[in-house]
């Protein structure tokens, strides 16, 4: 069994005025396109949470448990993370009722979009927390329609005990060729499942460089399609934005600072920053792409964030090494 993960040295620094005043620690890991290990920093052979990092590998487990859909922007929805915006709720909205299923249904918990927009247009209808507005509102649906598929129940369809969650747990497991160390809730209820950044990586490779016919593509191709379903439109969404400015490219980040990127040719990358902040992670996959001579310019936007005071730029977050 691994060792708990340990975390990493310093990633990024918070740089103010010409001051540093916060520092990021974190684990990152580079894989070749065959593969191969390119480089480490930090603790990436110890497992970690994913998060929604996992949705695009659990996806492939539902298309393989039966779930079929007509349209592949609905199969982005099932992995996204999505900001709530109109366009993701109709769509979740349309595939519970083409199932005669109800909200009521998802145990995803109620709760506002996610999205910057899209929560204070939220806030300032007056419109209470519903559970398809949460941001796994497309997974858990995703889940449901995979249990009528399948035959299975769909009381309790959440937990690990399950018959879809054991099945998904094998399915991450092997994708990604590691065992699940640990089981846990994710932020959304259902079953979390616990994997190394460098099988996660190796995971992300394995969507992108599958072949044409197979589920896994499937995945990846629906992804890659629609990038603003599986996030937003918003600046915060690093993940829709490299895979809108960067053809090819699969991306899908995870709470507590999480992010998992694939190109084929190029390679993967697989990140978490340990004290669990969003701030430096779009900048430390750039530096990382980079490294495996991914160029575009979304990597330039996304390389430095700036640091605000007064409203006007006085630094930057940087990448350290």
């Amino acid at each position: 069994m691994a060792g708990a993960y340990q975390g990493g040295p310093v990633l990024a620094e918070v740089v103010r005025s010409g001051f540093v005043e916060s520092r990021h620690r974190g684990s990152v890991v580079a894989l070749g396109p065959d593969g191969a290990l390119v480089a480490e920093v930090g603790d990436v052979r110890a497992p970690v949470f994913p998060r929604s990092a996992n949705k695009p590998l659990q996806a492939v487990g539902m298309l393989r448990a039966g779930l079929r859909l007509a349209d592949p922007a609905d199969l982005a929805v099932v992995c996204a993370s999505h900001s709530g915006e109109p366009e993701h709720l109709d769509r979740v909205a349309a595939m519970l009722d083409r199932a005669g299923l109800q909200e009521d249904q998802l145990r995803c918990p109620p709760d506002w979009p996610i999205g910057e927009q899209a929560r204070w247009d939220w806030l300032r209808s007056g419109a209470p927390r519903r559970r398809i507005a949460m941001n796994c509102s497309g997974k858990h649906t995703g889940m449901l329609l995979t249990c009528l598929a399948a035959g299975w129940p769909g009381e309790g369809y959440w937990v690990p005990e399950h018959p879809l969650q054991r099945h998904l747990g094998a399915v991450v497991e092997e994708l990604c060729g590691e065992r699940a160390e640990a089981v846990g809730v994710d932020g959304c209820g259902a079953a979390l499942f616990s994997m190394s950044l460098a099988a996660l990586a190796s995971g992300f490779l394995r969507l992108v460089t599958a072949g044409q016919s197979t589920l896994e593509r499937t995945v990846a191709d629906a992804m890659r399609a629609y990038p603003h379903l599986v996030g937003g439109a918003g600046p915060e969404r690093e993940d829709s934005r490299l895979m809108a400015g960067v053809p090819g490219l699969l991306a899908k980040g995870g709470a507590e600072g999480v992010l998992a990127v694939a190109l084929p040719g190029m390679g993967a990358v697989a990140l978490k920053v340990d004290d669990g902040a969003k701030r430096p992670v779009g900048a430390v996959a750039v530096a990382v792409l980079r490294r495996l001579g991914v160029r575009a310019p979304v990597l330039d936007e996304l390389a430095s964030p700036r640091v605000l005071g007064g409203g006007e730029p006085v630094g930057e977050v940087r990448v350290v090494g």
